[in-house]
């Protein structure tokens, strides 16, 4: 097994058995409202925490869809060198990293300007944003498949925009390690700042 090394060179636990996160009940009324009915998705939740959800995205926020020790290596980037990476699930063996709205049409074209295409060894991410809708795994955590890392625990939480996943992607990929400070705008959306 390939040993992840965090930003700072300490080892980081394997995203597949890092403890799961429980989301908040501020952070389970910002995930319900992405949907139509909130108050009917959280009765939903409440008669059922341990079952998984299918959210829109789009309106409250994007999610970018990376494989598991790619998406680890993102967010210790974040957290190195950002203030925070926002709410960040596993599910199916993919990393879904929850971004704000938009970051799923601009993240792409970022990606194009790089000139990250099909000829490198990672692809890249896919973006889920509006039109589009995810599983998110259980509120209530616990091992298994499906559950979060970095659980929202706000309404809402900080979220990364397309130009810092941009920045963090590119660097793992690349397998880099940030090393003097960033020259792009690291702003978050949403409230909380």
């Amino acid at each position: 097994m390939t040993t992840l090394m965090t930003a700072t060179g300490c080892p980081a636990p394997d995203a597949r058995s890092a403890p799961a996160g429980h989301v908040t009940q501020q952070g389970a009324a910002w995930l319900a409202s992405a949907c139509a009915h909130p108050r009917a998705v959280l009765a939903a939740w409440q008669a059922r925490p341990t079952a998984s959800a299918v959210l829109p995205c789009g309106t409250v926020f994007d999610v970018v869809n990376v494989p598991v020790v790619l998406g680890r290596r993102i967010l210790d980037l974040l957290r190195s060198r950002a203030p925070g990476s926002g709410p960040a699930a596993v599910h199916r063996g993919r990393m879904l990293l929850f971004a704000a709205t938009g970051t799923a049409d601009r993240l792409p074209v970022l990606l194009a300007w790089e000139e990250w295409g099909a000829s490198r060894t990672i692809p890249a991410p896919l973006c889920h944003g509006l039109g589009d809708a995810v599983t998110v795994p259980p509120l209530a955590g616990g091992p298994g498949p499906s559950r979060w890392l970095a659980a929202p625990e706000a309404r809402p939480p900080r979220l990364p925009g397309p130009e810092a996943l941009l920045w963090a992607f590119v660097r793992a990929a690349r397998g880099s390690a940030p090393t003097g400070p960033a020259d792009i705008d690291f702003s978050f959306r949403g409230s909380g700042c």
